[in-house]
């Protein structure tokens, strides 16, 4: 039985939705889930559907892309755990279940330039604290070739993951990996923080999907109110940032408890894809004020 690329992920899309599956790890429905693992499956670049779509499949390639259609349902792994590979604002990653599939809205903010207004021409030194994988200080890496990068993580393991793609991207020489818990192994002064720390509430770890539970709970995990990690960042972090440093703090669904915990703090909220309420930005003399 023939089949073309288009009519396979439709179908593989259907067992998809049929299966229930759970989605946010890079894609958000049925149909670009099964076009993920179809193109990865096949080689072909992510992006280039509409050039492929008519292609015939050979019956080994139609059984390879149902096989791991068929892993994707029965392990409830999410697919960049299936396929190694995320990718963040056109920027491939490696990744496994040893770190967070990476999905940051700051990534966003990285890449259409909405922080560099809070920045100058004397930032020097970012610190990507909970790193994960690694990608947001490759992305910060890129977009600021000037800048020194420290990335920080608990995880001795997720580090390992990011030392892959720091050296897959050749940056070696301006990242620099520290293992530690918080700002505790941080070398300040720093500029700019970046931070997409564990926030979930312990309600919402509850109910968390397969999918989620996947990962690592340490990075996703933030106490009763999902503020526990952020009280200790808030209190540490005017020492670890310069004079007019600033800390960019991701915070998911999590406003209302963010804003009962720090009901006095001016915080910049910033604008991503998922809205204003996920993102925020406060400066060192904030922090202070406090």
């Amino acid at each position: 039985m023939t089949s073309t690329l288009i009519a396979c992920i439709e179908a593989q899309a259907a067992r998809l939705t049929e299966a229930g599956v759970s989605f946010g790890h890079g894609t958000t429905n049925a149909f670009d889930e099964a076009a993920w693992l179809a193109l990865w499956s096949l080689g072909l670049p992510l992006d280039q559907l509409d050039e492929h779509e008519q292609q015939d499949l050979a019956p080994d390639q139609l059984a390879r892309i149902e096989a791991l259609v068929g892993e994707r349902i029965c392990s409830r792994k999410p697919a960049a755990y299936l396929t190694r590979e995320a990718w963040l604002q056109g920027v491939p990653f490696y990744v496994d279940e040893r770190a967070i599939v990476p999905r940051s809205f700051i990534a966003e903010l990285i890449a259409d330039a909405s922080i560099d207004a809070w920045l100058s021409d004397q930032t020097r030194r970012v610190l990507d604290l909970c790193t994960g994988n690694g990608s947001l200080a490759v992305l910060a890496a890129m977009a600021w070739p000037e800048v020194s990068v420290d990335a920080i993580d608990l995880s001795p393991e997720a580090l390992q993951v990011a030392r892959i793609n720091v050296d897959k991207h050749g940056l070696q020489e301006r990242i620099r990996l520290l293992q530690g818990d918080g700002l505790k192994p941080a070398q300040g002064p720093y500029d700019l923080i970046l931070c997409n720390p564990p926030y979930v509430n312990s309600g919402s770890m509850a109910k968390l999907p397969a999918e989620y539970r996947a990962e690592p709970e340490l990075a996703l995990a933030g106490g009763a109110d999902g503020m526990d990690f952020i009280r200790q960042l808030l209190a540490d972090a005017p020492a670890c940032l310069s004079e007019h440093g600033v800390l960019v703090l991701e915070i998911g669904n999590e406003r209302e408890f963010f804003e009962a915990a720090f009901p006095n703090l001016e915080v910049a909220w910033m604008e991503t894809t998922s809205g204003d309420d996920q993102v925020l930005l406060v400066t060192r003399e904030a922090l202070t004020a406090e």
